[in-house]
């Protein structure tokens, strides 16, 4: 049975009418599409409605508005929506025009020639890490990413170097939506345990992520900072534990560091932490 409604709208409708209703229109579809995260990809109506405090009725007409548009789908059971792949699409063209992508590749490069391992550059996109830039050893060099990947905040030196600097508010919530999961026997699972290394994290400028994500994989990641100073994205080099001893890790972190810096003064940054 189809979850959506083929109520009369008159008097809502009528409620949102002309530029101010316009406007409020906006902010409930922004608020419906909002709801979708990656730990909660599929939702009813009923869902929607908890979620947003919203009348049913209303949940029921923006998400058939939405779906229209391609922005949300509806699932062959005709029960739950998730995002529509025009949602990807618009994320690809984001990142393959952002400014970040631009100023930093030259350096991203630089970085990899240098080190000889893969380098990713991340930006944080209000709940984890989505990398902007990839490169490494291979037949074809990879620019920019036309795929959208993510990683966790709490255990890798992208998210690591990226939450050190956040206020302890931003911090506690990525954590607390994340789940602090043992990814590894390694993965810091506590906040305090969390807070304690973000803390060293701070005092020496950069972060280890010591098989906390990947058992055989270490990395050491630093902050880049945006024209007001802001820390919104990151940069790091990781390989195989074989080739990366924490001493190595220790030896790159100062090139690692002068990167991110680098990046940041090309997006404006004036060098003052």
């Amino acid at each position: 049975m189809n979850d959506m409604s083929d109520k009369p709208q008159t008097e809502e409708a009528d409620a949102d009418g002309g530029r101010d209703g316009g406007t409020k229109s906006f902010y409930k579809m922004a608020a419906v599409l909002d709801c979708f995260t990656r730990a909660k990809g599929q939702l009813s109506i009923t869902d929607i409605v908890e979620m947003t405090g919203m009348p049913r009725t209303t949940i029921h007409r923006i998400v058939a508005s939405l779906r229209d548009i391609g922005l949300i789908d509806q699932d062959g059971r005709r029960h739950d929506y998730r995002l529509g792949l025009k949602m990807f699409y618009y994320g690809s063209v984001v990142l393959a025009n952002l400014d970040l992508n631009r100023h930093a590749r030259p350096h991203v490069l630089n970085l990899h020639q240098i080190t000889g391992e893969v380098v990713h550059l991340h930006m944080f996109d209000g709940s984890q890490m989505v990398c902007i830039e990839r490169e490494e050893m291979g037949e074809t060099r990879l620019t920019t990413l036309t795929t959208i990947e993510a990683a966790p905040t709490y255990c890798t030196s992208v998210g690591k170097a990226f939450l050190a600097f956040q206020h302890d508010t931003l911090i506690r919530r990525v954590a607390a939506e994340e789940g602090l999961q043992q990814r590894t026997e390694y993965t810091l699972t506590t906040i305090d345990a969390l807070l304690d290394d973000l803390r060293e994290i701070r005092e020496r400028g950069y972060a280890i992520d010591n098989e906390e994500n990947e058992i055989g994989i270490r990395c050491v990641g630093a902050p880049i900072r945006d024209s007001r100073g802001q820390i919104f994205a990151s940069v790091s080099v990781s390989g195989p534990t074989e080739r990366m001893p924490l001493t190595r890790i220790q030896g790159l972190a100062p090139t690692v560091i002068q990167t991110a810096d680098q990046i940041s003064r090309e997006l404006g940054w004036n060098g003052r932490r």
